[in-house]
């Protein structure tokens, strides 16, 4: 995917156009709001140095200095990246009340945030590593 920070680029884009450009599972995930298996997804374990960023757009959306291993089964990072890198809303399917957070640029599904991150933050950005491609370096 080509990289994008402000654009809203995807923003405009079908869900038919999202299918066809998604991976059957990318889809269900970052379009449908899906949940991945947890300790299956390629960053779970991931710690390189280098940056996260939207797979459906390339928006930049967390730092791996914010990534730690949680234990959850899925990617945790205590913050995103500076700037408008996510968007926040309520989510009250599964009879829970959780925080969902999804790319600013296109709205694709990222994950959760909770309250029980480390003390930096205090919060804990569980993500879908299907939602994400790494980037090498800063």
């Amino acid at each position: 995917m080509a990289e994008n920070n402000s654009g809203k680029a995807g923003a405009s884009k079908s869900e038919a156009q999202w299918k066809d450009e998604l991976s059957p599972e990318a889809f269900a995930v970052c379009r449908q709001k899906g949940t991945e298996r947890p300790y299956t997804g390629q960053y779970d374990q991931h710690f390189e140095n280098g940056q996260y960023h939207c797979h459906c757009c390339g928006a930049k959306l967390f730092s791996s200095l914010s990534k730690f291993d949680a234990g959850c089964g899925w990617p945790s990072f205590s913050a995103p990246t500076s700037g408008p890198a996510i968007k926040e809303q309520v989510d009250v399917t599964h009879g829970m009340k959780r925080t969902e957070v999804m790319c600013d640029d296109c709205g694709a599904h990222l994950g959760h945030v909770f309250p029980d991150g480390p003390p930096e933050t205090g919060l804990r950005y569980c993500i879908n590593s299907v939602s994400l491609d790494f980037k090498e370096g800063g």
